[in-house]
């Protein structure tokens, strides 16, 4: 399968061609501490169970290069999956017209046909380790997908010497296909999972398409994100947990009609315990979030297109949410409010939770602040930071392999200009008068 978005941003990925490499089959052993190990483009990486890129090793990957997970692996793991573990490094640097492609066994990366965007679970996913802090009680976790017994598994560097600028190496231009292999019942890997992952680390360019799980989970860690897709995967889009501080920006995603699986974006604090600190404060800027259509009613998806809770915050500027499906509510977002107060209200009150200069359109629920954000004191919080519903007039929404699917918004449209609220000042951002993830007349 190819890439169903050659056409609407260089983001986005072209189909890679194959001439007859040789398949190299790598499991555990292939690489080792102190190795420094570089996977090429003339051949093809088959991933035979976990493969670990350890504390001191090095793993090199060039432009062009396909990496596939096997499907009946013989190594008796969980799942065919590449895994950066504390201390590791792996530099994968794709480019526009070269990405690295990491997908199924049975996918024919240059056939747009042979596989669909209704086969998941093929494979496992990539997951990235790291020492910088999470939320829990240790500061220390075990990432999902990575038996108990596996020490490998592990993430964060604990409450006393975390390490927030901790470098995992470099993820650009890379496209994980058709991932997030259940290894239990309801536990999947996902398409690419952040354990602990530090700023130092470079996340960008990225595309996730028909996981069977989340696109991509943060779990705690400081890392930045810029340029991420997820599409058609079989539950979230974007889940953060433990107390993720990053920033993101051009982000988009769009939900399958019949298997929405889960949210566009759900959002967590602390799990161990809840009220864990640091709190989950990331700042996202120019995303698009569109669900399975009002008008569908898929498997599996959440009362709301985004959920904030467990004492959650975040801050989204200049995006755009909307056509979310009725199957469970067809809301825009809910903030949890519990009396307890272990929960997301506190951070909105306590000012760690703004959607600042939004637009909200298309929601089963209605499109008025009472039937999308149903709640009275975040609808409150909506009208006072300047968000809007209104039609973003995105040029046209497809979720078939047909070309169809433009989210760009119209050069004419409310979208295309006036992006009023100012994004952090950090050199991170980009600095846009447009909403959501695409410039209007990008090519």
């Amino acid at each position: 399968m190819r890439s169903i978005f050659l056409r609407i941003l260089p983001i986005l990925f072209l189909p890679v061609l194959v001439f007859a490499q040789s398949v190299i089959t790598v499991n555990d052993s292939w690489i080792g501490t102190g190795d420094n190990k570089t996977m090429t483009s003339n051949n093809i990486y088959l991933l035979d169970g976990s493969v670990f890129v350890e504390d001191g090793a090095v793993l090199n990957i060039e432009p062009g290069t396909v990496i596939k997970g096997k499907e009946t692996h013989t190594t008796g793991d969980n799942a065919s999956a590449l895994i950066i573990a504390r201390g590791g490094k792996i530099f994968a640097s794709g480019t526009p017209s070269q990405p690295i492609v990491f997908t199924a066994e049975s996918d024919d990366v240059s056939d747009p046909n042979d596989l669909t965007v209704d086969d998941r679970g093929l494979w496992g996913g990539v997951i990235l380790l790291g020492y910088a802090e999470i939320n829990t009680t240790t500061g220390v976790g075990q990432i999902e997908g990575i038996p108990s017994t596996e020490p490998r598994g592990a993430y964060g560097g604990g409450h006393a010497t975390p390490n927030d600028d901790d470098n995992s190496g470099v993820l650009r231009y890379v496209s994980i296909r058709h991932g997030g292999a259940e290894i239990g019942s309801g536990n999947e890997i996902n398409g690419l999972t952040m354990g602990a992952v530090g700023r130092g680390t470079t996340i960008e360019h990225i595309e996730v398409l028909s996981n069977l799980d989340d696109g991509y989970e943060w779990f705690g860690g400081t890392v930045n994100c810029k340029y991420l897709v997820s599409a058609f995967v079989g539950d979230d889009d974007f889940d953060y947990d433990e107390g993720w501080r990053g920033m993101g920006q051009f982000w988009f995603a769009v939900k399958d009609p019949l298997l929405g699986g889960g949210r566009v974006a759900e959002q967590d604090g602390g799990t161990d315990p809840e009220d864990g600190t640091p709190y989950a404060i990331p700042m996202i800027s120019n995303v698009t979030y569109i669900g399975a259509g009002v008008n569908n009613f898929p498997q599996g998806d959440g009362a709301e297109l985004m959920i904030f809770r467990d004492n959650a915050g975040g801050k989204y500027y200049n995006s755009i949410f909307t056509d979310y499906n009725g199957a469970n509510g067809g809301k825009g977002i809910t903030v949890e409010d519990l009396t307890t107060g272990e929960d997301s209200r506190a951070r909105l009150e306590a000012g760690d939770l703004r959607l600042v200069n939004n637009i909200w359109w298309n929601f089963a629920a209605g499109n008025s602040l009472a039937q999308f954000a149903p709640q009275q004191f975040v609808a409150d919080s909506l009208a006072a930071t300047g968000n809007q519903i209104v039609d973003p007039q995105l040029s046209s929404i497809s979720r078939t392999n047909d070309g169809g699917l433009d989210p760009r918004p119209n050069a004419a449209g409310p979208a295309a200009s006036g992006a009023a609220a100012t994004v952090p000042a950090d050199p991170f951002f980009s600095n846009v008068d447009y909403y959501g993830a695409f410039h209007p007349t990008a090519p």
